[in-house]
């Protein structure tokens, strides 16, 4: 069982190095790695801290992180984000980018890769026949290399793509094991560029972005965190471009340089 020293060492740990808040979470962060830490011979958390702390190889650092992070995600989630996406975002951005053809869309928080998929298959819908025109790759990233190797290779069961509107399932998934599971195919895949990335870490982008999708994912930071990441945000997005974020998460208004277009759908002003 987790010391009350050992939980307040991993908490502090997960804080500074990713920004997550887990200081009320002492249970799950037992649940989690009880297990782990037993079966590989540890004789305590603070032993595998110790561990974590010395492994030059930054192994069991991805082990602890694949851990501690919640990946839910499915297909469809929030669909109103990519209707607006499509409806209003993507006809400015192609009017805008008329001459250059080049998007860039992130995605910051991919998990098991089905909300960079969905942004891709709406990038397909809307440009169609024009796609290969135009460089509509979505960088795709997310804290956890568990979850990115899962995305990777973009294989989800039957239930999971149920959901898809059948010529999307159809177009961009093939079948496999009898029916029971479906893998996107390699012309989507192609299109989603996945990298395992920290958002405490400085932005590494060499031009702004023109929408990022960072849904569900800032429930996990207090208010001091939230508040320096949306700002960074911010200033990684190009003049009039767009911030998504999870219907049940809210930017504090008071405090953000965004305008608010519909809650959870958030806009940087345009340049005059």
């Amino acid at each position: 069982m987790i010391s009350d020293d050992e939980f307040i060492r991993i908490s502090t740990h997960m804080k500074r190095q990713y920004g997550i808040d887990l200081s009320q979470k002492k249970v799950i962060i037992n649940g989690r790695l009880e297990n782990y830490i037993r079966k590989n011979g540890w004789k305590s958390f603070t032993e595998f801290m110790d561990a974590v702390e010395k492994d030059k190889t930054g192994n069991q650092e991805k082990m602890l992180v694949n851990f501690l992070t919640t990946n839910h995600t499915y297909f469809m989630r929030e669909f109103e984000h990519f209707d607006f996406f499509k409806q209003q975002v993507l006809p400015w951005l192609k009017n805008k980018e008329r001459r250059s053809k080049d998007l860039r869309i992130w995605c910051g928080a991919a998990s098991s890769g089905e909300e960079p998929y969905m942004i891709a298959m709406v990038l397909a819908d809307f440009f169609g026949l024009e796609r290969d025109q135009w460089d509509t790759k979505v960088l795709a990233t997310d804290i956890s290399t568990k979850v990115l190797k899962q995305a990777m290779e973009g294989i989800y069961t039957a239930e999971q793509v149920s959901q898809l509107p059948e010529r999307w399932r159809k177009h961009f998934f093939k079948s496999i094991n009898n029916g029971t599971q479906y893998q996107v195919r390699d012309e989507l895949k192609r299109e989603v560029i996945f990298r395992q990335f920290n958002l405490m870490d400085p932005f590494p982008f060499k031009k702004r972005m023109h929408t990022i999708f960072l849904r569900n994912v800032m429930i996990y930071f207090d208010e001091k965190t939230k508040r320096e990441l949306v700002q960074k945000v911010y200033d990684a997005l190009e003049p009039g471009g767009y911030l998504f974020v999870g219907t049940t998460e809210t930017i504090d208004r008071g405090n953000t340089p965004f305008r608010i277009i519909q809650p959870s759908i958030f806009r940087k002003g345009e340049a005059r």
